[in-house]
């Protein structure tokens, strides 16, 4: 795994600077747009404009780390906007190549748009929350240029803060933020809706037809602003990705990991740690974060924290006690998610998977053995991530989609492409990585993180869901004409939409396949949440 993960480090998360190169050298033309910030120039081709590296909140740096984002002021003269921004600092090795330029000044965005856009268009708005567990990722391996010009949607993609400084916890912060810390990129990626709401109408979006939609921790992003108080408004669906609205730690927990975390760092005088953390350099900070991942995982910092008036209960309560921002849901899950999330363990033996089943489930061990016999398998790996994702997003998704299905329109997929593409530098030799964790991106977006091209049948599948995701953005119903029609979900209907690339179609079987009663039967459900 060792060479595995050097590959992904040198290769699968490097694909920022060539999507600045892309940026640079395809200038075909230029387009200039007069926003309230001022005016911006962008370029124009392949039937979309796109406009990179717009500033929507100010620097974080210095006396603005650990605080809520400030909004971004305008200028006079006409700003570039042809080349995208740094990174945010990456907390975890895999979510940018070594070259690739990584700042604390990242709080910016990249719109693309159609052509044919004007003032008066009031096109839909979908704004991207990558994923990265939090500590890893950025916005600029999403380009939105071909569902743009397709769908006549605006895509835009945004970095967060990410690790200690998107969700560092603190009693010392709590006292000098009102509104409680530790969601800092939560109050980014809300900075960045108020953005959208007062400049969107310029490039011809409709800021009253807005979606917010993420992959994994993005996701998990849109359920923390599901719950969210201060995010009423500012959206009117949202899509989850491989992310059924996990539970955040509570503000006693994070804490006390944030307490443990400056302690690492050097900052061990209580009543001086925010300022001890705010004169920190920023390399150093990310340097002793490395150290943190290698000697005491728990020390982490790297989710929403729930306490506090931003985030006052977890998103699932919200949900179950009606305070949340209701809104149209589409939710869904790639159908084999853990080949990617456990691929260190792709060596695993028969006899070490039989052990990790005893230790993680105790006495329902032997019933799990069962249900999920090594010898049914080309491998133990494939056992083992079976059961991971049936008991992990597939069926956690179902339940939650069955409880939005009585609540709000509710649309429920499965990714299941049998020759897609997995993530560049993620596959072992002789693994079969197939509709994997993030296999689905490649297939939305432009993406740079892809291993290979899609071929033409693929291609298609892409096209086809694109055209779902922009009718959902536009109207709440991802159905299209010409495209197979997509049943709204419901607990008793059970539909779900089988995205692949020989054929979409909805079907009632997700849950048998999953083995959800199983799961159910053991309580499983719960674990986690």
């Amino acid at each position: 795994m060792r060479g595995l993960r050097v590959l992904r480090r040198a290769c699968a998360a490097g694909v920022v600077a060539a999507v600045m190169v892309t940026a640079v050298a395809d200038a075909a033309s230029r387009v200039v747009v007069r926003t309230p910030q001022g005016s911006v120039r962008g370029i124009r081709a392949a039937g979309a404009d796109r406009f990179l590296g717009l500033r929507y909140a100010k620097t974080p740096i210095r006396s603005r780390r650990f605080k809520p984002p400030v909004a971004a002021g305008g200028w006079k003269r006409t700003r570039d906007a042809t080349r995208q921004a740094p990174a945010c600092i990456q907390f975890q090795p895999t979510g940018v190549r070594e070259e690739q330029a990584t700042s604390e000044d990242c709080l910016y965005l990249d719109l693309f748009r159609p052509s044919s856009a004007r003032r008066t268009s009031k096109l839909p708005v979908l704004v991207w929350f990558h994923g990265g567990g939090y500590t890893q990722g950025a916005g600029v391996i999403y380009g939105g240029q071909t569902m743009a010009a397709l769908t006549k949607t605006i895509v835009i993609s945004i970095n967060y803060r990410l690790g200690a400084f998107g969700y560092l916890a603190l009693p010392q912060l709590d006292a000098e933020t009102a509104a409680g810390s530790g969601n800092w990129g939560l109050m980014d990626q809300l900075e960045s809706l108020k953005w959208v709401r007062k400049q969107i109408a310029a490039y011809g979006g409709n800021p009253r037809r807005v979606t917010i939609a993420g992959q994994s921790a993005g996701a998990g992003s849109v359920c923390g602003l599901l719950a969210a108080r201060p995010a009423k408004g500012y959206f009117q669906r949202a899509i989850l990705e491989s992310g059924p609205c996990r539970s955040f730690p509570t503000r006693v927990a994070a804490q006390q990991t944030g307490i443990n975390f400056a302690h690492a760092a050097g900052c061990t005088d209580d009543s001086a740690l925010v300022s001890c953390l705010r004169d920190v350099s920023a390399v150093n900070l990310r340097g002793w974060v490395g150290n943190l991942v290698a000697a005491e995982q728990q020390n982490v910092v790297g989710r929403p924290t729930v306490g506090g008036s931003f985030l006052s209960q977890q998103p699932r309560d919200a949900i179950a006690n009606g305070t949340w921002n209701k809104v149209p849901v589409l939710i869904g899950n790639t159908r084999n998610e853990n080949r990617l999330l456990s691929l260190a363990q792709y060596r695993l033996t028969p006899d070490q998977y039989v052990a990790y089943v005893q230790s993680t489930y105790g006495a329902a061990a032997a019933d799990v053995l069962a249900q999920y016999p090594v010898a049914s398998y080309p491998a133990p790996f494939y056992a083992l991530t079976s059961l991971q994702t049936d008991a992990g997003n597939a069926c956690q998704s179902r339940i939650l989609a069955d409880k939005l299905g009585g609540l709000t329109p509710t649309y429920e997929y499965e990714f299941n492409d049998p020759t897609s593409p997995t993530l560049y530098g993620f596959h072992p030799p002789g693994i079969n990585m197939n509709s994997a964790h993030s296999a689905e991106l490649a297939y939305l977006f432009d993406f740079t993180l892809g291993e290979r091209p899609l071929t033409a049948r693929e291609t298609r599948l892409a096209s086809q869901m694109k055209r779902y995701w922009a009718a959902f953005a536009r109207t709440g119903n991802p159905n299209v004409r010409r495209e197979p029609r997509w049943p709204r979900h419901t607990a008793a209907n059970a539909q779900v939409m089988t995205l692949r690339s020989s054929g979409s179609s909805p079907g009632t079987g997700l849950a048998a396949e999953h083995k959800c009663d199983f799961w159910a039967a053991h309580g499983v459900q719960y674990a986690g949440y």
